[in-house]
C-alpha cells in the first residue's frame, strides 16, 4: 500500500472525520489516479484511507478513518448497502430517490439516483471512477434494478483529470434503451428524460420545497407567480396545484420549457393559466419591471454561479441582482421562494445577499423559513460543505 504524508498540522481535518485533503497539505507521496494510499500524520500515525487524485486539489478523498478497513469490493458493498437502508427509512414519498450522495454516505464523489426502475449514476472523483465496475454492480444487486445510465458529463469531472462519460452501462438484453422514465413526486406526475436533462434528469433535492411552496400559495391564497428558471416546470405544476390564478415561467432551454408544458397537461392542470417565455431571466425582471408588472409570489431557483468559493465574490453580485428586482416586482405581503445551489455561497452569506437585496430594492419583509435540500440528499456533521442548496422564504411587509 503506497503512502501519503502530510505537513505537520495539516492532519487536523483528518482526526475532525473531514473527508477531503488538498494538495497543500500534503508532504510526500504519489499514486495512481484513484488508487487507495493509506494517510499518515508527519510522525507516521495513522489518519485514513483514501482514493488520491494526482490531478485535482483535492488530492485525497477518504474512504475509511479505521485503520483497520480494508477498501476492496467487500467495503463498497457495505456503503452501497447502508445508502440505501438509510432512503428506507426516509420514506421518500416520490420513486425519483436519490440513493448515494457521495461524502455523505462514504463514497466520495458518487452520486446515485433512482428513477422507477432506472439507475443514473455519476462517477466524479478519481476513486468512484476506478471503482467504477465494482459500484455498478452492487447498486445493481442492491436494488434490484437491471438498468444503470452513466452521466458522468459534470465539469468537475475534469478537474479530476476525467473526461466525460455518458451512456448505459448495464440494460437487459432487448431493452431498447429509452432514456425518458415516468416518475410520481408527493400528488403530481413528472417525465424524466436521463440521458439530456440537468444534473441526473431532474432536480430531486428541491422535491419538498415544490411540496412547501404549493402550500403556502394555498395559505396566502396567492394569485399571480412568476416561475424564474423554471427548467421543467416543477415549481409551475406546484404554483397551479396550489391554487394560483396564473403562473409566468421562464427559462433560457426551448426543449426544458417543452417538457413543462406537458407536465401541466399530465397533472390535468388549466394551461390557460399558464404563460411560458424561452429567454433570458434578468431581461425579464427588468421588461416587466418597466412595464409595471407586480406578483404576489415569486420563485428564484437559478443555475450554480459558484461552483467554488474561489467564484464567491463575482456569484454573490449576480444573486444580488436577481434578488433586487425580484423584490422590485414582488407585490407588498407578497412571497419570495430564493435559492442557491452554489457550494461555494454559505447560508449565512447566502443571507447576506439577500439582505443586501432588499435594501437596494428598497424593501423589508419577514424570513418565515429556511429550505434546504430533501433529506435524501443529506449533508453529515463532519462534512458541512454538503450544504449546497440553501433557501430563503420571504414575507415581504405590505
Amino acid at each position: 500500500m503506497k503512502v501519503v504524508t502530510l505537513r505537520e498540522g495539516k492532519e487536523r481535518s483528518l482526526l475532525r472525520r473531514h473527508p477531503w485533503v488538498f494538495e497543500g497539505s500534503v508532504q510526500k507521496g504519489r499514486a495512481d489516479a484513484g488508487e487507495t494510499v493509506r494517510v499518515q500524520a508527519h510522525d507516521g500515525r495513522f489518519l485514513a484511507w483514501a482514493a488520491y487524485s494526482p490531478s485535482s486539489t483535492i488530492r485525497l478523498r477518504a474512504w475509511s478513518f479505521d485503520e483497520a478497513e480494508r477498501i476492496e469490493e467487500a467495503f463498497f458493498e457495505r456503503r452501497v448497502r447502508a445508502a440505501l437502508a438509510m432512503r428506507e427509512r426516509l420514506r421518500v414519498a416520490s420513486d425519483g430517490v436519490r440513493l448515494v450522495h457521495g461524502e455523505a454516505d462514504g463514497l466520495p464523489g458518487l452520486i446515485v439516483d433512482r428513477y422507477r426502475d432506472t439507475l443514473v449514476a455519476q462517477f466524479l472523483s478519481a476513486g468512484s471512477e476506478r471503482w467504477k465496475a465494482t459500484l455498478a454492480e452492487h447498486l445493481l444487486a442492491a436494488t434490484g434494478c437491471t438498468r444503470l445510465y452513466e452521466r458522468s458529463d459534470s465539469g468537475v469531472r475534469a478537474l479530476e483529470g476525467l473526461s466525460a462519460a455518458t451512456g448505459w452501462l448495464r440494460k437487459p438484453v432487448g431493452d431498447a434503451g429509452a432514456t425518458e422514465v415516468a416518475i410520481v413526486e408527493h400528488d403530481w406526475r413528472f417525465t424524466v428524460d436521463i440521458a439530456e436533462g440537468h444534473k441526473t434528469g431532474f432536480y430531486l433535492d428541491q422535491r419538498d420545497n415544490r411540496r412547501r411552496f404549493a402550500e403556502a400559495v394555498r395559505h396566502f391564497a396567492v394569485q399571480r407567480v412568476l416561475n424564474c428558471y423554471c427548467y421543467t416546470g416543477g415549481f409551475s405544476v406546484a404554483a397551479l396545484a396550489g391554487g394560483a390564478a396564473s403562473v409566468l415561467s421562464v427559462d433560457s432551454s426551448a426543449p426544458a420549457l417543452e417538457r413543462a408544458k406537458a407536465h401541466l397537461a399530465l397533472n390535468g392542470l388549466d394551461a390557460t393559466r399558464a404563460e411560458f417565455i424561452h429567454g433570458d431571466v434578468n431581461r425579464l425582471l427588468r421588461d416587466s419591471l418597466k412595464a409595471g408588472r407586480d406578483f404576489d409570489a415569486i420563485v428564484l431557483d437559478p443555475p450554480k454561479f459558484a461552483p467554488t468559493a474561489a467564484h464567491a465574490e463575482r456569484a454573490a453580485r449576480a444573486y444580488k441582482d436577481i434578488n433586487r428586482l425580484a423584490f422590485k416586482l414582488l407585490a407588498p405581503g407578497g412571497l419570495l421562494f430564493t435559492f442557491s445551489c452554489s457550494g461555494g455561497i454559505g447560508a449565512e452569506l447566502f443571507h447576506k445577499i439577500v439582505a443586501g437585496a432588499a435594501l437596494d430594492a428598497p424593501v423589508d419583509g419577514f424570513i418565515i423559513e429556511r429550505l434546504a435540500a430533501a433529506p435524501d440528499h443529506p449533508m453529515t456533521i463532519t462534512f458541512p460543505e454538503g450544504e449546497y442548496l440553501k433557501g430563503l422564504v420571504v414575507l415581504r411587509k405590505a
